[in-house]
């Protein structure tokens, strides 16, 4: 690619580098074992610290590499992906979303005891904000947090939260306020807390290696400099995390994609049928062809609304259209790519079949198919 048309620079593709290496050396030879034993060990969190890739979008003042570098994220994501599960991913970057409202609206106390230790992998960040009756509608969430002098008493419960098994501090989504979004807040409450368990490791669909958990508070005393941001402003901290997570899912869909497209290419090559391989029928010929423009159109997208984020501007519209139309085409090339490669799609030793595993939570994670919709509308002022 001419190197004015490309989004990304040389440190950027030193990274890229530097994850891929990471990737196959400590990644790749275990990862069918870890899907099936539904974990991957803990020590991965450090060994990722070490290489820096935890520190990608975060504050150099705590530890990180610096948070406002949207490609070095999105060089960093895509060479991750490449270990073909969504779930260690996931997990291993919960950090990601669990994380910057800490340090963007914490208090100082609140980011130096907790930050530079996440960045290091000696701790586990996770974000909680999806509840049992709720779902995308963060403005009505019933988790509730009582003032009580100098604490925060947390009654309420968590459901679907990623690294919810494991995790060591987590960014919390109450209400403190009245009904609607004016009356929700964000409090970082630490395992061990008493009030807080963490409940079972939830069986899934996909994302094995993920541990995603429920998590219940019964008078739970959090300390009031734990707060984060203004009491009774956590909505506008929730939704401004939001534009970040939904690219970085707009990255895992499109990878997925390609992961797909790479395997279906490699496998019709291989795969004989009626005296020729896959590749000499023109049906399958010209499906690949399909299934590469709709990878390409949906990446570029991606990549521009990544450029309009970089550069300051207001994409909720863009992310909340590229994240829809990321996850129609993950959807439609995993689907192919198990179709092409038949009963071997549906085997588990089938990367194919992982990667369509994994990509049906795309399209619900961060915002589902239908939130984004109604956001496109409400930003067209429908």
């Amino acid at each position: 690619m001419n190197a004015s048309l490309d989004y990304f620079n040389d440190t950027h593709r030193m990274v890229r580098d530097s994850v891929r290496k990471f990737v196959e050396k400590e990644i790749l030879p275990h990862i069918d074992a870890w899907e099936e034993a539904g974990e991957f060990p803990r020590e991965l969190y450090s060994k990722a610290a070490e290489t820096g890739l935890l520190g990608i979008g975060h504050p150099e003042a705590y530890g990180g590499a610096g948070e406002n570098d949207v490609f070095m994220k999105v060089a960093a994501s895509e060479e991750l992906m490449r270990c073909t599960s969504g779930g260690l991913v996931a997990s291993l970057g919960s950090l990601d979303i669990g994380l910057p409202p800490v340090w963007k609206w914490g208090s100082e106390e609140l980011k130096a005891r907790v930050v530079p230790e996440v960045l290091s992998g000696k701790k586990i960040a996770a974000l909680a904000v999806t509840e049992p009756g709720g779902g995308s509608d963060v403005a009505n969430l019933r988790t509730r947090a009582v003032r009580d002098g100098d604490h925060y008493v947390v009654n309420g419960s968590k459901t679907f939260i990623t690294s919810g098994v494991r995790a060591d501090y987590y960014t919390v989504a109450v209400r403190t306020g009245d009904t609607g979004f004016g009356g929700v807040s964000l409090l970082l409450i630490e395992k061990g807390t008493p009030g807080f368990s963490v409940g079972r490791n939830l069986k899934k669909t996909g994302w094995w290696a993920s541990d995603t958990a429920e998590l219940f508070f019964e008078d739970c005393r959090v300390p009031a400099g734990n707060l984060i941001g203004p009491e009774n402003g956590g909505f506008f901290c929730i939704m401004t995390n939001f534009q970040m997570e939904r690219l970085m899912l707009c990255v895992m869909a499109n990878m997925t994609s390609q992961l797909a497209l790479e395997a279906s290419l490699d496998y019709v090559k291989q795969r004989e049928a009626f005296g020729r391989t896959l590749a000499g029928f023109q049906v399958t010929r010209h499906k690949l062809a399909e299934m590469a423009t709709l990878v390409e159109a949906s990446r570029e997208f991606t990549y521009r609304i990544a450029a309009k984020i970089q550069a300051g501007q207001n994409c909720v519209k863009e992310i909340s259209m590229a994240k829809n139309f990321a996850t129609n085409v993950s959807d439609r090339l995993t689907y192919d790519a198990v179709q092409l490669f038949g009963g071997m799609g549906f085997m588990r030793e089938s990367v194919v079949e992982r990667l369509a595993r994994d990509n049906r939570i795309l399209s619900i994670g961060g915002g589902t198919y239908e939130i984004m919709n109604e956001v496109i509308a409400k930003q067209m002022g429908l």
